[in-house]
This record gives structure tokens, sequence and C-alpha cells, in this order.
């Protein structure tokens, strides 16, 4: 795999390259007193997990790959896509909020705060993207089922 292979992998970059950079930077930063949080790994086993788990779920019963690469056959609005769009992005912010949190990194709070928005624009592409390809039933699943957080937003 090349290294531009590599990094154009969203998930990669978000579980492999970020923590290694956070912990890597934080260390060089603190002088070796590395400070981690207990309570914010749990959010990184939460982030990853939600994830990966949710991305099994989607892949069983969508019959699509990773990411829009190899587009879904169906809506998949069962499981945790009946109370939010996005539960696999909403994972990768978790866990970059975790790292913030178990480092008690600005660097990876400005990390998390820079793909926040990115992945919103990516989410509206999705969206543009499976509205042509579905249409109304997927405008149906839009209209029912909030796009981060369920019943909020």
């Amino acid at each position: 795999m090349t290294l531009r292979r590599f990094l154009k992998s969203t998930s990669k970059r978000t579980f492999l390259l970020y923590p290694l950079l956070i912990f890597v930077l934080e260390l060089i930063l603190r002088r070796g007193d590395l400070v981690i949080v207990p309570w914010g790994v749990a959010l990184l086993v939460w982030g990853y997990l939600q994830y990966r788990l949710v991305g099994r779920y989607r892949l069983t019963l969508g019959g699509c790959g990773p990411g829009l690469d190899t587009p879904p056959d169906r809506i998949v609005a069962k499981g945790p896509y009946s109370y939010l769009r996005n539960p696999m992005y909403l994972g990768h912010l978790i866990f970059m909020f975790g790292l913030a949190v178990t480092f008690r990194s600005l660097a990876a709070l400005v990390l998390l705060l820079i793909h926040i928005p990115w992945f919103h624009a990516r989410v509206l592409k999705d969206e543009a993207h499976l509205t042509e390809r579905f249409g109304a039933p997927y405008l149906d699943y839009k209209r029912r089922v909030k796009r981060w957080i369920p019943f909020v937003m």
C-alpha cells in the first residue's frame, strides 16, 4: 500500500495516524511526562467500536463496501441507522474527542474542530448521492431520522 493510498483512507487517518501523531507530539511537548485521562480512553474505545460495529452492520444490511466507493444496494434504516443517519462518521468524531480528552491535547482538539465541518461537508455530499440513487424513500428517511444527534439534529 502506498503512503498516498494510506493517507486517503479516512479511517486509517482517524484511528491510526492521528493517535500516533498526537501521542508523539504530546510526549515531546510534555518532555516525556505524558498525561493520560482514563475516561478519555473510554471515549476512544466507544468511538472506534461505534465506527467498526456499525460499519459491519451497514455492510451486512446495505450490501455495500466501505464509504460510497461501493454504493449501497438499499437504504439501511434499522438498528443504529434508525436513530441517526451517520453513526460511523459520529464514531470518528467521538474518537477524536477522546484523543483530546485522553491526552489533554490542544492539538487533538484543534484536529477535532477542523474535522467537524469536514465531516459535515462529506455528509452533505453523501446525502446528495444517496438522494440521487434512492429518491423519495431516502428523502422520507431523511425526514424521519436526524443527521448527527438522535432526536436533536
